[in-house]
């Protein structure tokens, strides 16, 4: 009886031990952000669920522009998101940032391509290869849709990094003149596109990977990459100008690509503080990644019409279903991180 005594105590201390390190963010409210960009979405609701099964209370994101995020998260109004591009997002840093700001682990490690793409059909028939083809009669006014004299692209929405580039490229390739950059909602913008394209008409579009749009309209089948017509690096470009002409990218009109933007790392970016008060958040941020394969087929799901939050929900179980046995092992890291 007495042994029996001594077992039970020894479990009945030990069990709360256990549970605390089972569940190490119990009782932590968490604030993450994400980014406007919807096929950036999956990624921040996979580790928000990762957190979740932490034992963390974790809130509904804040969807904020790119340089708020970076504002709120080194005064920690917000403690995380998935959305960091690096060295892309280097210039929307605030001053200081790397006093209270930390990039942590790697969502896709140089899964961050970004360029200008074209409808195969025109690149052949005009033979296009860079953005100063654009300068050409003819080929403006193929890819004149609004009437206005010059060719139309898809770009990106104000406040974006991307946006910011596109009129460095307007501007160090005099392209005022010949091209009228769309910068409405992107998804729409690019929802417009593919209907053109689908009714036979010519498409010209930013666009980066991992990304719905290369999953509907493949680079090399119906559309290509092209160059710009040569490196010249924004300010903010300047630390990654290496990595601003790729090789091997499949569709490209030339090997190696001028892309014209940084091939960048998808990262998670976090408040320091709240990092050091989270060693189990930030060992699941370190471990935690994903196959680009993998983000453009969710991406897909959802311009097919799968984009509620429910359809985003189920996305991620049915990840985290097909991938248990990796799951496990990124959550039994976190709970070492926090013994």
């Amino acid at each position: 009886m007495k042994r029996l005594l001594i077992v039970l105590t020894v479990l009945l201390f030990a069990a709360p031990t256990f549970a605390a390190h089972h569940m190490p963010g119990k009782g932590v409210k968490v604030q993450p952000a994400r980014a406007t960009w919807n096929t950036g979405y999956f990624q921040e609701a996979l580790v928000r669920a990762g957190l979740q099964e932490l034992g963390y209370k974790v809130k509904e994101p804040k969807e904020l522009q790119n340089p708020l995020f970076y504002q709120s998260v080194a005064l920690g109004d917000v403690d995380y998101w998935t959305n960091g591009w690096f060295p892309n997002h280097v210039s929307q840093m605030p001053k200081g940032w790397e006093d209270k700001v930390e990039i942590v682990g790697y969502v896709a490690k140089a899964g961050g391509l970004q360029g200008y793409l074209v409808s195969k059909k025109e690149v052949e028939k005009f033979n296009i290869k860079s953005l100063d083809d654009f300068k050409r009669p003819e080929v403006q006014k193929a890819f004149d849709a609004n009437g206005d004299g010059k060719a139309d692209l898809t770009a990106c929405p104000p406040g974006w990094g991307c946006e910011k580039v596109i009129t460095h490229h307007f501007d160090v390739y005099g392209l005022d003149a010949y091209i009228n950059p769309i910068k409405a909602g992107y998804s729409a913008s690019m929802a417009d596109a593919l209907a053109r394209y689908n009714a036979g008409e010519p498409v010209f579009f930013y666009t980066w990977a991992p990304n719905w749009t290369i999953g509907k309209l493949k680079p090399g089948k119906d559309v290509m990459w092209i160059n710009v017509p040569k490196i010249i690096p924004s300010e903010g470009q300047k630390a990654g100008v290496d990595r601003m002409t790729v090789g091997g990218i499949e569709g490209a009109v030339t090997d190696p690509l001028k892309a014209g933007f940084v091939v960048s790392d998808i990262q998670v970016v976090a408040n320091k503080k709240f990092l050091e008060k989270n060693p189990a958040a930030k060992r699941f941020f370190e471990v935690f990644t994903l196959p680009l394969a993998d983000i453009s087929a969710q991406n897909t799901k959802m311009q097919d019409g799968e984009k509620s939050k429910k359809d985003i929900d189920r996305h991620v179980n049915e990840w985290i279903a097909n991938n248990q046995e990796k799951w496990n092992g990124w959550l039994e890291e976190a709970r070492k991180a926090a013994k």
